[in-house]
């Protein structure tokens, strides 16, 4: 399942800083924008893998575990 976040890039002096205004706390850098993006995106994708991982914890046994999709 793939997901689309808003990425918002500036110029900072010789680097790029990318940052998702939908995930606080995603921000990546790079010599050039396709670089920025890349670190992006893997921040994006380390935070929501820890948050999945977290939430999960304390889960009742006999609670029922899905997963949903969102358009």
């Amino acid at each position: 399942m793939a997901n689309e976040f808003t990425a918002v890039v500036e110029r900072d002096g010789q680097w790029f800083i990318a940052y998702s205004p939908e995930v606080p706390g995603a921000n990546g850098q790079g010599k050039t924008k396709d670089e920025a993006l890349q670190s992006l995106s893997e921040a994006i994708r380390l935070i929501l893998e820890d948050r999945r991982d977290q939430g999960l914890r304390g889960i009742p046994p006999d609670a029922v575990v899905e997963r949903v999709s969102v358009p």
